[in-house]
């Protein structure tokens, strides 16, 4: 019976199944279509998200918890290996990131194409005013005396000149790679463009068609122009670097993560090359970002929040008043749960730093005296190698790889508790050894890179060399710089808050002082004692 049953209900099933199954596969096309727009859609969003947020930040907080760091006790490079799967949208990221990077590197090679384009244009075109007329009417031509052999030598200085006036000016090394274009220099561009072009409209209908036979008027039609390329030139660096000198504006640079904070005086810049200025700056000034120190807050403030702890007795099913007064009643009690809770960890916070304090203090003495007692090893022993003959003297590296187990341990536990063993490799450490050997250094210059924390330069290039920065801005940036400007740089780690102050106008006022005010008489009686 219930296998009959069973069969019976299946078969049933089974029919009204076959009765639908036109209408099943109809909605399972639409779902299928419904599902392939939606996934469309969420690709659409996904690429547009915004560049500036951190792309693999979780993942290289993975990476750097599961470096080992125990070189300290083993004094031996220990690398591991950490498999990280990547997303589609990482890898969307990603991509459209290396499309990015691929187009700015197109633009700035466009750009010093243009450029190399202009200046052989510019350099050539006074020769070419020389040269033409002797190619192409030369038996027409009259003879050039004295004055036009002198004015010669002069367009071939000038020439020179502003050769290496270019060079300076124009092709050094660039620095950054800007969003958008420099206007000033766009403009002074376009300005020798027009210039040169002017001059070969005249050059083509007054002299190539006439066929001029004053060579001489020739020879200074091409040194006017070299005079107008040298003035523009000097426009050139009236507006590119002497406008900038003078200070205008102050600007508070403030780190987004730690508030660490800076002030720089700039002139009149555009927003653009204000941020070039800004992290040029940053990169020397700014102490190194070390996001170990931020955990401290936050594991503090999920354990208060993990101490406060809410019952509801009635059930998950109370939706009557009484429950709602209970609910009021469960949060007021724990607002006043969490204002004694606050009261008292203004306590354990002052205890907390207190004792990270003195173990500091303790882990920086024991640091010490294990450095000094390996310095000091080190100079016994070139004080004996000296004794010997040269060929047995000990090369530097050699040297700080036999004195750093010494003082590894030490080292290890020191920045382990200031939280920067990140920031510093076994590698790194024996390279800065080895160099303050071979320089003669004291314990405490060696020390100094390790008690204080140094700005972002100081360290590997992979805390700053490539690193990406977006400029965030709601004025243009090619707008110079406005009293109440504020704009972001943005990287992947934190971002750097820029407010721009104008600075006030001064005014100096001279009083004068009567030199007669300042005399004065001394009366002496005569019982005073001299």
């Amino acid at each position: 019976m219930d296998t009959e049953s069973t069969y019976s209900g299946y078969s049933y099933h089974s029919g009204r199944s076959r009765g639908s199954h036109r209408h099943g596969e109809r909605s399972r096309e639409r779902h299928k279509s419904r599902s392939k727009d939606s996934s469309r859609s969420e690709k659409s969003v996904t690429i547009n998200a915004p560049p500036a947020e951190p792309l693999l930040g979780d993942q290289s907080m993975r990476g750097d918890e599961t470096q080992d760091d125990n070189w300290g006790e083993t004094t031996t490079a220990i690398t591991g290996t950490s498999e990280h799967s990547l997303s589609q949208e990482d890898i969307v990221r990603i991509s459209k990131d290396l499309d990015d990077s691929v187009g700015l590197d197109c633009k700035r090679y466009l750009v010093v194409s243009f450029s190399v384009i202009l200046s052989l244009l510019v350099l050539l075109t006074p020769l070419a005013f020389l040269i033409l007329p002797r190619l192409l009417w030369p038996e027409r031509l009259r003879a050039c005396g004295t004055a036009c052999e002198g004015l010669f030598i002069s367009v071939a200085f000038k020439l020179l000149i502003l050769l290496l006036a270019m060079w300076a000016l124009f092709f050094r090394p660039s620095k950054a790679t800007m969003p958008r274009i420099f206007v000033f220099r766009s403009l002074l561009a376009m300005l020798a463009f027009l210039l040169v072009l002017s001059y070969w409209l005249f050059y083509g209908v007054r002299i190539l068609d006439t066929q001029d036979e004053d060579y001489q008027g020739i020879v200074q039609y091409a040194v006017s122009l070299v005079d107008a390329l040298l003035f523009i030139h000097y426009l050139a660096i009236v507006l590119l670097e002497l406008r900038q000198l003078q200070s205008c504006f102050s600007l508070c640079v403030m780190r987004s993560t730690d508030g660490e904070t800076r002030h720089y005086n700039l002139g009149q810049l555009s927003i653009q090359r204000a941020a070039v200025a800004i992290l040029e700056n940053y990169y020397r000034d700014f102490p190194v970002h070390n996001p170990a120190l931020l955990t401290a807050s936050k594991s503090r403030a999920a354990k208060h929040l993990a101490g406060l702890k809410v019952y509801n007795v009635d059930g998950p099913g109370g939706n009557n008043a009484a429950a709602a007064g209970i609910s009021q009643s469960q949060s007021r009690a724990m607002i006043a749960a969490a204002a004694r809770r606050r009261d008292s960890s203004h306590n354990e916070l002052y205890y907390e730093e207190a004792e990270h304090e003195r173990r500091v203090r303790k882990r920086k003495a024991r640091l010490v005296v294990a450095v000094e007692e390996a310095f000091t090893h080190i100079r016994r022993v070139q004080e004996e190698e000296q004794k010997k003959s040269p060929g047995d003297v000990m090369d530097p590296r050699e040297a700080a790889q036999a004195i750093f187990p010494s003082m590894a341990r030490a080292l290890q536990k020191y920045l382990r508790t200031t939280r920067q063993q990140h920031c510093h490799s076994m590698e790194s450490i024996q390279q800065h050894l080895a160099f303050c050997i071979t320089h003669n250094m004291t314990p405490k210059a060696f020390l100094e890179s390790y008690l204080t924390p140094g700005p972002t330069l100081q360290y590997g290039r992979e805390r700053w060399f490539g690193r990406q920065w977006t400029l965030i801005s709601e004025a243009s940036v090619n707008s110079g710089l406005k009293d109440g400007t504020v704009f972001l740089l943005k990287c992947v780690d934190f971002s750097l808050v820029v407010t721009v102050k104008k600075i006030p106008y001064i005014r100096l006022s001279e009083e004068f002082i009567d030199p007669k005010s300042h005399k004065f008489v001394l009366r002496l009686q005569s019982e005073t004692s001299v």
